[in-house]
């Protein structure tokens, strides 16, 4: 029986524990926090009428805005390349379903790529990640990894990055991804390649790409949940590579599609189409939006290392993967000596709310968390358009009190006698 995906499931433990009138620092879900441009909810609410279904893959014009997208981020694409769904969720286990192979993964990583590799009867080959960053497998250990994995009978055919990554909120070097994608190329690996944080990179660069390395094996997924704050509108895509290759996994994928979600509504593919041609409202939303969750995620780093804990800087997006195994002593002494006791600990004695490491597949007795910083801008539309507005949102009355839960919430734990 398949579990209940862990990030949904924390957030909605959280909610009712915040229902219950209980303080609750929730720092667990990995939903972006900001609200919807007024153009852009303005060009949703005049698509309401459009209630016909639509081609599986998306119309014509939402295909030609994304591929208008990829092309401006130095991949040249053209419009039949794309195919639009409900989240790019659904999109990774299509693909998951669709090609052969057992999957090769980083470790840690976003939990539903394993589980989903569960229902569809997917060996999981798991690999470190470097030490200075996720998303990609150690390059040094991939290779020794696919042929272990083989001599036990493993079949290793798809290898899943996350660039930038979740959960640990880093960005890959490009010469260590070009690595991995020349070991994927060497056995003949297909590379999915999940870019939905790409467009929130703190120094404004874009993350490098696996399809940049290996264009001719790489699908990448992406979609608007992460740089646009749309989680709930479920708008996600891909572009498969301009080959024969190509064109027979758009087919499979298609034939999938048609049977599980029929097509992304069409309301949401004209809302896509006006966000992917990149107007200034959008482009300037989204830089604000990586100026905030810069600021903040760097705030809670602080917060975390002051505390004792070891963790990477973010480069991206909004998340944290602290490491407790400076403190473990001390926490130790509170029958605290795994990461799913840490998470628990934090939330019912301190009103903060994490996910274990455990989640993303990471060793059971490591004292580490993915913290989510993107919920701290706000429970209202108006403080969040406010923490997206401010030149200095720590200073914010709401976020300033959250920050000093925290602070006080780790103290209280990392120096317990």
């Amino acid at each position: 029986m398949t579990m209940h995906s862990a990030t949904l499931a924390i957030n909605e433990t959280i909610q009712a524990r915040k229902a219950a009138g209980e303080k609750v620092l929730h720092l667990g879900f990995g939903e972006a926090g900001l609200p919807v441009p007024d153009r852009t909810a303005t060009v949703l609410a005049q698509a309401a009428g459009l209630n016909s279904y639509g081609a599986v893959v998306g119309s014509p014009a939402v295909r030609e805005a994304a591929a208008g997208w990829f092309s401006r981020r130095n991949l040249l694409t053209g419009p039949d390349q794309v195919l639009f769904a409900p989240g790019s969720k659904p999109l990774l286990f299509a693909l998951l379903a669709a090609l052969p192979g057992d999957l090769v993964l980083p470790c840690p990583a976003w939990v539903s790529y394993a589980a989903q590799a569960a229902i569809v009867n997917k060996r999981v080959v798991d690999v470190p990640i470097p030490a200075e960053s996720g998303g990609i497998p150690d390059p040094a250990l991939l290779e020794q990894a696919i042929s272990r994995a083989r001599s036990k009978g493993a079949a290793p055919g798809v290898l899943v990055l996350t660039v930038p990554d979740n959960p640990t909120g880093t960005v890959v070097r490009p010469e260590h991804l070009r690595e991995v994608c020349a070991v994927a190329d060497r056995h003949g690996l297909v590379i999915v390649s999940d870019e939905i944080y790409a467009e929130l990179c703190h120094d404004g660069r874009p993350a490098p790409s696996a399809a940049s390395y290996l264009p001719e094996r790489t699908v990448v997924t992406t979609g608007l949940s992460k740089s646009m704050a749309l989680g709930g509108w479920r708008i996600g895509f891909a572009r498969v590579p301009d080959n024969p290759w190509g064109t027979g996994l758009m087919r499979d994928l298609t034939g999938l599609a048609s049977e599980v979600w029929s097509s992304l509504a069409a309301p949401m593919q004209a809302a896509a189409a006006y966000i992917l041609a990149d107007p200034v409202e959008v482009t300037e939303h989204i830089t604000a939006a990586r100026r905030l969750h810069a600021t903040v995620a760097h705030a809670v780093h602080s917060e975390f290392v002051l505390a004792g804990a070891s963790c990477r800087i973010p480069d991206a997006g909004f998340y944290l993967y602290p490491d407790f195994e400076p403190v473990r002593t001390r926490l130790g002494r509170q029958g605290i000596t795994t990461g799913a006791q840490l998470a628990s600990n934090l939330l019912t004695q301190h009103g903060v709310g994490v996910l274990a490491g455990e989640a993303f597949g990471d060793d059971a007795s490591a004292l580490r968390a993915r913290v989510a910083t993107s919920l701290l801008y706000g429970d209202s539309a108006e403080e969040r358009w406010t923490a997206l507005r401010s030149d200095d949102p720590l200073s914010l009355p709401w976020i300033s009190a959250s920050l000093e839960h925290l602070r006080g919430a780790l103290a209280t734990l990392t120096l317990h006698t």
